[in-house]
C-alpha cells in the first residue's frame, strides 16, 4: 500500500505504463465494441431521462475496478455506477486507502447517441490529494495524463494552459441546462455578463482538458461528483491553471465544497469567473 511521497513516486514510476494499459483495454473490450451499435436493452435511466446509463458504462467499470485494485493492493475503487448501485461506498474518498475515482463513459449522452464527444476518466487520490490522473479519448485513442508536481500532458507532449488573449471574451463551458436544477441556474447567472462567452458544456473530462490545452478559458459547474471532476482539477492544475469555489477556497476532491466552482487556465482567470459566482469577490 502507498504510505508516503516516496513510496507514491515509486509505484507511479512502475505503474503508469500498467494504468494506461487497464484504461485501453477496458475501452477496447467494453466501450468501443458498443459506440453506435448499442441496442436498447443495454440503455438504462438513473434519476431522469437525460441522465443515462449503459451497458459499456457498468461492464467498463468492472473491468478497471478488477485491474486497478490488482494494480495497487490496498487501494479501493469509487466508480460512479458503483455509487449509484451503494451510495455508501463513496465514503471511501474520504479514508486513508489510496482511491482509485472512476468514470468509465464521461458523457454517456454523448456516447448513446453515437458522438464522439465522451471520454474514460481515472484518478488517484490519497486523503483527499490528487496524485495522479489519466483521461482517455476512445475514439481518438489519444490520453492525457497528469501526475502531481510532474506536470500535464497529451499524448507525451506537455500541456501548458497559458493565460486568455487580451481584449476578447472569455471561453467559459458551463453546466448543462439539462442536468441543472432551477437553483443551480440562478448560481451560473453571473456568467451571463459582459466579457464573458458561456456555453454548455459535454462531457466534463473533455471540456477540463480543453482548458488545460488552453482551447477553452474556464469551466464553471454547479456539482461535485468527483468522477466528473477529479481527473480533470488535477490535468488543470499541473498545466499550470488554477480552481477556485464560490467560497474562495481550492476545490476539495472530498466535497464539502461552496457550488459553484471553477477551474481556469491560470490564476487570474479563475478569479474573475470566481468573482461572477455567489459569493464571489
Amino acid at each position: 500500500m502507498i504510505e508516503d511521497k516516496e513510496t507514491i513516486d515509486e509505484f507511479l514510476a512502475r505503474h503508469s505504463a500498467d494504468v494506461e494499459e487497464a484504461v485501453r483495454k477496458a475501452a477496447a473490450a467494453e466501450i468501443m465494441p458498443r459506440f453506435r451499435g448499442l441496442a436498447a436493452h443495454e440503455i438504462d435511466q438513473k434519476s431522469g431521462p437525460h441522465d443515462l446509463v449503459t451497458d459499456a458504462d457498468r461492464l467498463a467499470e468492472r473491468y478497471l475496478t478488477r485491474a486497478l485494485a490488482e494494480l495497487l493492493p490496498g487501494s479501493v475503487v469509487v466508480g460512479e455506477e458503483a455509487v449509484h448501485a451503494d451510495p455508501a461506498t463513496y465514503e471511501a474518498i474520504r479514508g486513508d486507502a489510496p482511491v482509485w475515482i472512476v468514470d468509465p463513459v464521461d458523457g454517456t449522452r454523448q456516447f448513446v447517441h453515437g458522438d464522439p464527444g465522451f471520454c474514460t476518466l481515472v484518478a488517484l487520490a490519497r486523503r483527499g490529494v490528487l496524485l495522479a490522473s489519466w483521461t482517455y479519448l476512445p475514439v481518438e485513442d489519444r490520453l492525457a495524463t497528469a501526475v502531481r508536481g510532474r506536470g500535464a500532458f497529451l499524448d507525451g507532449r506537455r500541456l501548458r494552459a497559458g493565460a486568455p488573449a487580451p481584449g476578447r471574451d472569455l471561453r467559459v463551458a458551463t453546466s448543462h441546462p439539462d442536468y441543472t436544477t432551477d437553483e443551480q441556474k440562478r448560481a451560473l447567472l453571473g456568467l451571463w455578463s459582459d466579457g464573458i462567452a458561456p456555453r454548455a458544456c459535454g462531457s466534463a473530462g473533455l471540456e477540463y482538458l480543453a482548458v488545460a490545452r488552453g482551447e477553452s478559458d474556464a469551466v464553471a459547474f454547479s456539482w461535485e461528483a468527483a468522477w466528473d471532476h477529479a481527473a480533470g482539477i488535477l490535468l488543470v492544475e499541473e498545466a499550470g491553471g488554477a480552481h477556485l469555489t464560490s467560497g474562495g477556497e481550492p476545490f476539495r476532491v472530498t466535497g464539502g465544497n461552496v457550488l459553484p466552482f471553477t477551474a481556469a487556465r491560470d490564476t487570474a482567470t479563475a478569479r474573475r469567473v470566481r468573482g461572477l459566482l455567489p459569493d464571489g469577490a
